[in-house]
């Protein structure tokens, strides 16, 4: 938990007719320009003028290369004033959008926030609701009024919903401002700054012999991915974010010797670690938003490959997948993946593999990356063997193919290290990258899959 949220006496167009507050805040012990609506008056319906207060404080934390964060209660566009309200959300969102990779843009919902504004959130990099919140473009009357279906708020857009289905609430906190001050502690001021470095006892050259048994020797048995990040990083440190949106994936903010980071972890306790759709948008929302803001990503690797599925082929898994390969294909920043045990099919590509970019890639002694796993590959390769001959194939399959030597020897692994030197070995690599640049080809925006 950092430092307590704190506000100046400076009020952006203070005497400005509205529901929107602006100040320049003290969140974390970081300067942000944080926009606060009041629910207090119309209910915090939003009009013309709180839509231009909104792109002034916009439009300030671009020119002071601030990070701006929201809290917002609102129930829409001001009706009585009609499509001026519009308008001046248009105005907002314009300015928000303009903020995106820039500066870190972070809300709190304490409240409604609905219709034509509840756009506002999915332009966040990250939102924090409580218990109050709910957030919807079409309310219960319009639900039931076009589909017949009778739906309360929070069943249509309450906290829970968002957590788990929506993947726009990506913390729960009864005290959001603090959650978002937990968060910016982790960003930089703005995207050419480096994040904040932690000052931290750990010792970077700590081992850790407990990683050694902490992933089960049989494939198919499940652990809690967490753990071993908990215990690599400093001081046990992890600040998930999304926990509970595509849980078969963990995306989180870290430390390693002092050096933020972002983490993204299979999860075998979730589906086997298996990715589908939204673990693939989950994944490259989180990849995209760390080379942003500079963070180093580290990844850890366990799964047995893509969820297969006909319902998910015909949602696009093709296309959704692509997003992940995209978002560390593109990225600039640093990337550290640590292969911990199954790294197959098109998901040992997709999750940051020397092939795509990886600055560095190391395995476990245990580590299998492979097309597919023994017993599958003996089925396509030997279909009329016996039972007995099949067995000894997979055997052999499995002592050829189901190993990180080979990978290594033809250069897709740098290193096969021992768990216990993970930390160890990690903070050395952090180091040696840490003032890694890249020079990007000038053009207009990429056009990757969306």
């Amino acid at each position: 938990m950092h430092e307590p949220v704190t506000t100046a006496s400076v009020h952006m167009r203070g005497r400005v007719d509205g529901t929107i507050d602006v100040q320049m805040a003290d969140v974390g012990g970081r300067p942000v320009v944080l926009a606060r609506s009041s629910s207090n008056r119309r209910r915090g319906a939003l009009g013309r003028r709180d839509g231009e207060t909104l792109a002034a404080a916009a439009r300030l934390a671009l020119r002071q290369r601030t990070p701006f964060g929201v809290e917002l209660s609102s129930s829409g566009a001001d009706v009585s004033e009609g499509v001026d309200a519009l308008h001046g959300w248009g105005l907002a969102a314009a300015a928000i959008a303009r903020l995106s990779g820039v500066v870190p843009v972070l809300a709190g919902v304490t409240g409604p926030v609905l219709s034509g504004p509840a756009l506002m959130l999915g332009l966040c990099d990250a939102v924090v609701m409580n218990a109050d919140a709910f957030a919807f473009v079409s309310g219960p009357s319009m639900v039931a009024q076009f589909t017949g279906v009778r739906v309360g708020v929070n069943d249509l857009g309450g906290v829970g919903v968002h957590s788990r289905s929506s993947g726009l609430c990506a913390l729960e906190s009864e005290s959001p401002l603090e959650a978002i001050a937990d968060i910016f502690g982790y960003l930089p001021a703005h995207t050419d700054e480096a994040p904040p470095v932690l000052v931290t006892d750990d010792p970077p050259d700590r081992l850790a012999p407990e990683l050694r048994g902490m992933v089960p020797a049989r494939d198919t048995a499940s652990y809690d991915v967490r753990d071993v990040v908990t215990t690599v990083a400093d001081d046990g440190d992890l600040l998930e974010l999304w926990p509970r949106w595509a849980p078969q994936l963990v995306t989180g903010l870290s430390h390693v010797a002092g050096h933020a980071v972002g983490v993204v972890a299979n999860q075998p306790r979730s589906l086997a670690g298996t990715l589908d759709i939204v673990a693939s948008q989950k994944g490259a929302r989180f990849v995209r938003l760390c080379d942003a803001f500079n963070l180093p990503i580290v990844t850890f690797v366990d799964t047995p490959g893509f969820l297969p599925g006909k319902d998910l082929e015909w949602r696009g898994m093709i296309r959704h997948g692509a997003q992940l390969v995209f978002a560390y294909a593109e990225a600039t920043v640093p990337r550290i993946a640590i292969t911990l045990r199954k790294s197959m099919g098109g998901a040992y590509i997709v999750m940051d593999s020397k092939g795509i970019g990886s600055t560095l890639c190391m395995g476990w002694p245990g580590a299998q990356p492979a097309v597919m796993g023994a017993k599958g590959a003996v089925q396509i390769l030997h279909r009329s063997a016996g039972d007995e001959e099949r067995r000894q194939r997979e055997e052999e399959y499995a002592e050829r193919f189901l190993a990180p030597w080979e990978a290594a020897e033809r250069g897709y692994f740098d290193m096969i290290i021992d768990p216990a030197d993970t930390r160890r070995e990690l903070a050395r690599a952090l180091e040696n990258v840490a003032s890694r640049r890249e020079r990007l080809v000038g053009r207009k925006h990429d056009a990757g899959p969306m």
